[in-house]
């Protein structure tokens, strides 16, 4: 079953070939497909690569890099925070975030799981021991940290001079954007059980937008800390705590007044910003996030099936199915292309038109968790073993 591996901090990936039968008692395997035969149309390009400590290995983590005037932030699970050129991958400033025990012992991990976010001046870190990290883009040295509500697994986001964080237990907080006092905390509840995963705000107009664990979308006022409106958009349905796993681990995304928001065993749903009322609803479940553009949306399901919707939902343009179970990242859109990692290393290029293969290649033994990020004329995409790669075609 393809949700194991979300659903505790240690379970390892090899938990999805064996089964789940840690819950049922009986082997369930979702057998990965083969690597799709691709005829590629063109040929991607390594500009250049470099290590950014051990990776994340086998834990869930939401960690992957992000870009911002021409240079490249990334950090490992341990506490590892690397700048790096964009240009040619050379190391600008390195700093450790672990925590020092003396000159004999090994120093404990920080055990870093949300970000890296950059805005402005500052990158933006969280961590599974409910810390967060703000470091100057300058040098690294750290502006601020704080603690926060709980387990932090989710990319802090950033806006309207607040730093905002959901936590695992869920606790969303709005913290000051320059000391990390907390403004207020909203308790958005959580399940008995629940995926491992969190959604990310999304804001606009002065409001976030989050998914929760117990199938509600929330829409909160940031200079206030109050929910305005909650929408269920999954309900939960079965006789077993797994079967009623109702998660919205997704971030919301937010165009022209829609929020589109999906739930891992829900619907992909479009809601009016303002109120919250649902504008339609398609049955398709998943836990990566979306991507929207040109009236378009483009999703990885639970199963590892790529889709492409027209954003008013009624049409599904497309669905390649020819990488089920390969624990697929989530999409990312980059010269006319679309693109999603597996976590045998693989990039898959599909056409966007009709979602047809025209190229993939092997990039890291290690596999990818993380979608790519768009930086400029270049693809930075992360490997579970801490390998950051900078791709042109």
């Amino acid at each position: 079953m393809e949700l194991c591996k979300y659903l505790l901090p240690g379970l390892i990936s090899v938990t999805l070939l064996s089964g789940c039968s840690l819950f049922s008692g009986e082997e369930d395997v979702a057998k990965m497909a083969s690597l799709p035969k691709v005829e590629n149309q063109f040929t991607s390009q390594e500009v250049w690569s470099t290590s950014v400590g051990d990776g994340v290995g086998d834990f869930y983590s939401n960690l992957h890099p992000a870009w911002q005037d021409n240079t490249v932030f990334a950090a490992d699970r341990f506490g590892v925070v690397k700048a790096l050129n964009a240009s040619n991958g050379k190391e600008k400033w390195k700093v450790d975030l672990s925590e020092k025990t003396g000159f004999f012992s090994k120093n404990i991990s920080a055990l870093l799981s949300g970000g890296v976010t950059a805005e402005g001046d500052h990158l933006y870190i969280s961590s599974e021991r409910g810390q967060l990290f703000v470091l100057n883009c300058s040098d690294g040295s750290i502006a601020w940290q704080t603690k926060v509500a709980g387990e932090a697994l989710s990319r802090p986001v950033v806006s309207d001079d607040l730093v905002l964080v959901h936590a695992s237990n869920g606790m969303l907080q709005g913290l000051d954007k320059s000391s990390g006092a907390v403004k207020w905390s909203i308790n958005l509840d959580v399940p008995a059980l629940s995926l491992r995963g969190e959604s990310a705000p999304a804001t606009a107009f002065g409001g976030a937008i989050v998914g929760g664990d117990n199938g509600r979308v929330s829409a909160v006022i940031m200079n206030q800390g109050q929910i305005i409106w909650q929408q269920r958009i999954s309900q939960p349905i079965g006789a077993t705590e797994i079967d009623r796993l109702n998660d919205v681990d997704t971030t919301p995304i937010i165009v022209n007044g829609v929020v589109y928001a999906l739930a891992y065993k829900g619907n992909l749903t479009a809601l009016d910003l303002r109120s919250g009322q649902i504008l339609w609803k398609r049955e398709i479940g998943g836990v990566k996030d979306l991507t929207v553009d040109a009236g378009r949306i483009y999703l990885v399901d639970r199963d590892d099936r790529v889709i492409a919707l027209n954003a008013d939902g009624d049409v599904v343009l497309w669905r390649q199915s020819g990488l089920l179970h390969r624990n697929l990242t989530a999409p990312a859109l980059f010269n006319g292309y679309l693109i999603v990692g597996d976590s045998k290393g693989y990039l898959h290029w599909l056409n966007t038109s009709d979602g047809r293969f025209v190229s993939q290649q092997k990039v890291d033994s290690d596999g990818f968790q993380t979608e790519p990020v768009v930086a400029s004329d270049k693809l930075i995409i992360q490997s579970k073993g801490g390998e950051v790669y900078a791709i042109t075609r």
